[in-house]
């Protein structure tokens, strides 16, 4: 489909005070977005497999798209592609960081409606929508940052303290430079006051009895770990099998493990997202929900049965994504394999979770192996002054917003943070339907170009307060 010009976006229809970016031109914006998602900036686990220079790419591109954002900022490379950029403020004190990362899962043409890297508009006004891989995690997110950077640079603003905008290459797959990026920050002995990274969104009909708007802000994620179950014994041709070969083994052990799950609980997080959303509830739930602390073995009922989701927000889950077995399909595995992904609740621990795989399998010869672990994150505070800047700055944008703290089911760069900071934030400023989220990682990802607008504002406002 041929290109078109990008059409203003329609007024909000929650109007709000006047933008922080008013000299913000959208048409050139959404070029410059464009032209950076047309990069194709894939991750890969492979790292010989990488097209390193695409990153490359993307790299040099920003300067020339960005000249007064890069005169204003000192840039340092770190971890070779990684970028950390300083606005040096008014007076010393503790900055604040944003966060979003620039690398992307892959994507081939098949099955697209566009091309992943096409970058094409379609539609009008508020209907306008940027097809792209990356337009949504996460490219949408860096260039909103430089976007609103840039407009508040052009109009003279400086910062109170120094801000950070922190920028990973690799977050799909290890997390190393964001890593790096931390470990540089430490060094030097900065402590950022407020850190921002991608996360909730705003989203409509996720919660029960509530109709208006929610912003989901991540206050801590679950831990992420993988799990090898191993089964090693004797081979042999397929024509004499044993009764308990090692592929069976191995697959009684997965049953086992998911006929027992982990407990359901509720952390205070959760209650405290339950208390309140419940407030803006109607009907009799709105009773039920403001009483959830009253009421938690009903809560923790209810959440375990209405859908995948919210049986993930009350319990650690495990999710079996590879298997091996033999090389040929005539002859036992010697050993057979099966990567287990363990998405561990705030409020338990690897150690634990590893014990109750362990007892769910009930067999000595299925060795459980632990190829990669990280602890859930540290639960930032839901009030106080660094939670206060982040939800006016989704208020002024989004009039009657509701603003929720949650516990976020995936990872992120910004679980290396904690350690440098208290107050690490997941939001991505961007209202998302349930269609627009079922395309994060998959087919057709794209994003409204008048919500993409409304996300720089809130970056901008954000930053104006700091």
């Amino acid at each position: 489909m041929p290109d078109r010009t990008v059409s203003p976006a329609a007024p909000d229809a929650h109007p709000t005070s006047p933008p922080a970016t008013a000299g913000l031109d959208p048409a050139r914006a959404v070029e410059r977005f464009r032209e950076l998602l047309r990069i194709p900036t894939m991750s890969r686990n492979d790292i010989e497999t990488t097209r390193w220079e695409d990153f490359d790419a993307f790299v040099e591109a920003l300067p020339r798209l960005y000249p007064t954002l890069h005169d204003a900022l000192e840039l340092t490379v770190i971890a070779r592609h990684s970028l950390l950029y300083r606005w040096p403020g008014r007076e010393p004190g503790a900055p604040t960081v944003l966060m979003a990362h620039y690398d992307v899962v892959p994507a081939t043409d098949e099955g697209w409606e566009h091309p992943p890297f096409a970058a094409d508009l379609d539609g009008e006004g508020e209907g306008q929508v940027i097809w792209a891989r990356g337009a949504i995690d996460d490219k949408g997110a860096l260039v909103a940052i430089l976007e609103a950077v840039d407009s508040l640079v052009q109009a003279g603003h400086l910062p109170l303290n120094d801000v950070y905008l922190s920028f990973g290459h690799d977050e799909e797959t290890v997390g190393k430079g964001a890593q790096a990026i931390v470990a540089h920050l430490a060094e030097r002995g900065v402590r950022p006051a407020l850190v921002l990274d991608e996360g909730g969104a705003i989203v409509e009909g996720v919660f029960p009895a509530v109709s208006d708007p929610i912003a989901m802000v991540g206050v801590s994620e679950k831990g992420i770990t993988t799990l090898r179950l191993r089964v090693a014994q004797a081979g042999g041709h397929a024509s004499t099998p044993p009764r308990m070969t090692a592929t069976v083994r191995l697959a009684r052990a997965i049953t086992r493990l998911n006929a027992r799950p982990f407990p359901a609980r509720l952390s205070e997080t959760n209650l405290l997202m339950i208390e309140t959303l419940g407030g803006h509830a109607t009907g009799p739930l709105r009773h039920v929900f403001t009483r959830a602390r009253l009421l938690k073995p009903l809560m923790i009922a209810a959440f375990g049965r209405l859908s995948d989701e919210t049986r993930a927000i009350v319990r650690t889950t495990t999710a079996v994504t590879r298997l091996s077995g033999s090389l040929a399909s005539n002859a036992l595995a010697e050993e057979a394999h099966a990567d287990v992904n363990v998405r561990i609740a705030v409020g338990s621990t690897v150690e634990k979770s590893l014990r109750h795989v362990r007892r769910a399998i009930r067999d000595p010869l299925v060795e459980v192996l632990v190829v990669d672990a990280n602890e859930p994150s540290p639960v930032s505070p839901a009030s106080g002054p660094e939670w206060d800047s982040v939800r006016e700055s989704i208020t002024a944008t989004y009039a009657g917003v509701i603003v929720s703290p949650y516990v976020m089911l995936g990872a992120s760069d910004s679980r290396h943070f904690t350690r440098i900071s208290d107050a690490v934030y997941r939001f991505t400023p961007f209202e998302l339907s349930a269609e627009d989220r079922a395309t994060l990682h998959a087919r057709d990802e794209r994003i409204r170009v008048a919500t993409w607008l409304r996300g720089i504002n809130v970056y901008a406002t954000l930053l104006r307060s700091r």
